[in-house]
């Protein structure tokens, strides 16, 4: 309970005057006489206003902060009362969310989490064991070991044999990598399908559409599989899109190296002018760090630019990225 405007008006009237006189006071104030006494006594009663023990008449005005005080104490303490409540209600709500997530830990919602390449894998020679239908893969990059080619060679010609389909979207440096070359002609003649790229999404195995592997985080060698369908399904998505866009796999010489060599340039320009790093610029074309800084400096001295964004413009200038390679 707090006093409204009247009873406001009506202290500040008996705070300046020593004696209570009603009808001064209502005419002063502009107010009925009932008003005066509705006023009154609620100020009584909120005891902003207390008669004097000598003089019945005479009314004087008490300190605001020690009744606001008294009559503030019961609602501070329900406050205090409900906060206490909302604390425990948070607390208890917290301590279920820590055993959601020992939940999600335990079911991992879809998610498996392989730290080793060794244990990667078993992990994928057991799906390609139950593979039965298709394999998606992206390779970025444009150099495997010859070793990892030989096991992915046994391991896709048992599919193969199976009667799944298997298409692979590899960057267009892997044309100018030998072993590359050999492992593509020897699935191809298989039935393998292979695409390649000047830019690719990422690391990526589909089995089935139904479990992928993709790189674990970080620079290590461990992978994720994913097992949530809709999770599934958008990195299927993903691939079909950059599949459409990707050229059939050819090694370099036959479709001309200087050709080839121009559409991984105009590539490179292109990231250069998205202001991207060298180490982004090399993970997106499959070029180790070293060739691909090697290709920025011989493009930029070509261009005559003394940096990216010169190299650019420049480019633009000389119509470099006014269309894409057909490879794209």
């Amino acid at each position: 309970m707090r006093p409204n405007d009247r009873e406001i008006a009506l202290y500040r009237w008996v705070a300046g005057n020593e004696r209570m006189d009603p009808v001064r006071a209502a005419r002063e104030l502009g107010l009925s006489r009932d008003e005066i006494d509705a006023a009154l006594l609620s100020l009584t009663e909120l005891g902003l206003l207390k008669a004097d023990l000598d003089d019945a008449a005479r009314l004087r005005p008490v300190d605001p902060d020690l009744v606001a005080t008294v009559v503030t104490n019961s609602m501070e303490a329900a406050i205090r009362t409900q906060q206490a409540e909302l604390h425990r209600i948070r607390d208890q709500f917290a301590d279920l969310r820590g055993h959601y997530l020992d939940s999600l830990r335990r079911v991992s919602v879809g998610l498996e989490v392989i730290p080793r390449l060794e244990e990667v894998r078993a992990a994928l020679n057991r799906a390609s064991e139950d593979c039965t239908e298709e394999m998606l893969t992206s390779q970025p990059g444009g150099n495997r070991a010859p070793e990892v080619l030989q096991e992915a060679l046994a391991r896709d010609t048992a599919m193969l044999s199976r009667g799944v389909r298997m298409r692979t979207l590899y960057h267009h440096t892997a044309r100018f990598n030998g072993p590359s070359q050999a492992y593509v002609a020897m699935a191809s003649s298989l039935g393998a399908e292979y695409r390649t790229a000047h830019e690719l999404f990422g690391r990526l195995i589909v089995f089935d559409r139904k479990v992928a592997f993709i790189p674990e985080r970080g620079d290590t060698w461990g992978a994720v599989i994913i097992r949530e369908p809709s999770a599934v399904h958008y990195l299927c998505e993903v691939f079909e899109r950059a599949w459409t866009q990707a050229a059939p796999f050819s090694d370099a010489e036959a479709d001309g190296l200087e050709r080839v060599a121009k559409d991984i340039d105009r590539t490179i320009v292109r990231l250069l002018a998205e202001g991207l790093k060298d180490e982004t610029i090399a993970r997106r074309t499959g070029m180790s760090l070293r060739t691909a800084r090697k290709h920025i400096a011989d493009i930029m001295e070509t261009l005559g630019a003394e940096s990216r964004f010169q190299a650019g413009v420049l480019a633009a200038q000389q119509g470099l990225l006014d269309h894409d390679s057909p490879a794209d």
